[in-house]
């Protein structure tokens, strides 16, 4: 019955931190946002232990901290952020790549072309509700070599980076419309169905880089509050 109990209890605890963690990634807790540990548990039906345990958690990855006077807030999205999550998922994906494209069969090739055309459809649409639908897909994309590598340490690590760069990539998927990721993809494709691993690794790469510059650009130019805050003080 302890066992039992236990085994209860880590479930909770890991459902309240992926809630809490997919609603900070979907931006439905919004940066610099408060986050009191009891409203929370009340929203969830939880107690505020889980909680609590969660949001340490998701300190330790960088999408909480704790402000002055102990206050907890949602993490503000920044460039700093993004100029250095990325290479490091990229490094991570691209290492999945080189071991995994040799274990790819057909069907996971197909797989991979039917998520990068969900992709291409969801991008088309430019349409925030299609937002959750473009990263699934990308996920799916990438997810195919992952899982072909079969490392669990390149896995934990992603796990852990992932949600950080997912996070800014909703928050600015609007500005990313001329994306090349689609096209990005096909290429990978064409290096996977040839079996050239260490092409299709630095072309996995790239395409994080990419993805990852262009979003750290979007951050670091002033927004249309900031521009008119210049434009009153040069005045």
């Amino acid at each position: 019955m302890d066992t039992l109990l236990t085994i209860e209890s880590a479930s909770l605890r890991e459902r309240v931190y992926r809630a809490l963690r997919d609603a900070l990634v979907a931006g439905e807790l919004a940066p610099g946002e408060r986050l009191r540990d009891q409203e929370l548990a009340a929203r969830l039906g939880v107690s505020r232990t889980p909680v609590r345990e969660a949001l340490q958690r998701l300190e330790d990855e960088g999408l909480v901290e704790t402000a002055p006077r102990a206050l907890t807030r949602v993490a503000p999205l920044d460039a700093v952020a993004a100029r250095e999550s990325f290479p490091v998922v990229a490094a991570l994906h691209a290492l999945g790549a080189r071991h995994g494209v040799a274990r790819l069969s057909a069907a996971d090739i197909a797989e991979m072309r039917a998520a990068n055309e969900e992709l291409a459809g969801a991008i088309a649409a430019l349409d925030p509700a299609t937002v959750r639908c473009a990263i699934a897909a990308d996920d799916r994309f990438h997810g195919v070599l992952l899982r072909a590598a079969g490392n669990g340490e390149i896995t934990r690590a992603l796990e852990r980076l992932t949600p950080k760069v997912r996070r800014l990539e909703y928050a600015q998927f609007g500005s990313l419309a001329g994306r090349k990721s689609v096209q990005q993809h096909n290429a990978i494709i064409a290096a996977c169905e040839r079996g050239d691993s260490d092409l299709a690794a630095r072309l996995v790469e790239e395409n994080w880089l990419a993805l990852g510059q262009l979003i750290a650009a979007s951050l670091a130019e002033p927004t249309a509050a900031q521009q008119d805050e210049r434009v009153q003080k040069s005045t």
